[in-house]
C-alpha cells in the first residue's frame, strides 16, 4: 500500500511539472522574439523559398489561429464545468471533446491538403519534425533558466 502511495505521489509531480511546462511553453508562443524565432526556425528547417513562405506563413498562422479558437471553446466549457456535474452533463462533455477533437483533425486534414499545394508532401513531413523540436528546444530553454 505504502508502495502504490509513493507511486501515485511520482506521477502527481510528474504531471504537475508537464502542465506547468506547458503553461511556459504557450505562455512563450505568445512572445513576440519566440515567435520570430520559430518563424526563422522552420523557414530554415524547410528550405522555403520566398515564394513558398509567401504562401505558407499566412496559411500556416491562419491554421493556427482556428486551433486555437478550438481548443478554446473546449477550455472554456471545462472551466465552467461544476465540481457535481450531472450524468447528462458528463455525456455532454465526453460529446465536445470527441468533437473537439473531431474539429481538429479536419482542420488538420484541409490544412495538410494546402500545404501540400505549396510545399508538398516532403516539406510537409518535415514540417512536423521541425515543430516537434523547435517545441523541444525551448523546454530545454526554460529548464535550463
Amino acid at each position: 500500500m505504502q508502495w502504490m502511495i509513493c507511486n501515485m505521489k511520482k506521477w502527481y509531480y510528474i504531471v504537475i511539472g508537464l502542465f506547468l511546462q506547458m503553461l511556459v511553453v504557450n505562455g512563450l508562443a505568445q512572445n513576440p522574439k519566440v515567435e520570430a524565432l520559430k518563424v526563422e526556425y522552420i523557414t530554415q528547417k524547410l528550405n522555403l523559398n520566398d515564394a513558398e513562405s509567401k504562401s505558407f506563413w499566412p496559411l500556416y498562422n491562419d491554421f493556427l489561429d482556428k486551433e486555437k479558437a478550438i481548443r478554446k471553446n473546449y477550455r472554456q466549457a471545462m472551466n465552467n464545468l461544476p465540481a457535481d456535474f450531472s450524468e447528462e452533463r458528463a455525456k455532454e462533455i465526453i460529446n465536445l471533446e470527441i468533437q473537439t477533437r473531431q474539429a481538429e483533425l479536419d482542420l488538420e486534414k484541409l490544412f495538410n491538403e494546402k500545404l501540400k499545394a505549396i510545399i508538398g508532401v516532403k516539406k510537409l513531413a518535415m514540417l512536423k519534425q521541425a515543430e516537434f523540436e523547435f517545441k523541444r528546444k525551448v523546454l530545454e530553454a526554460v529548464n535550463n533558466k
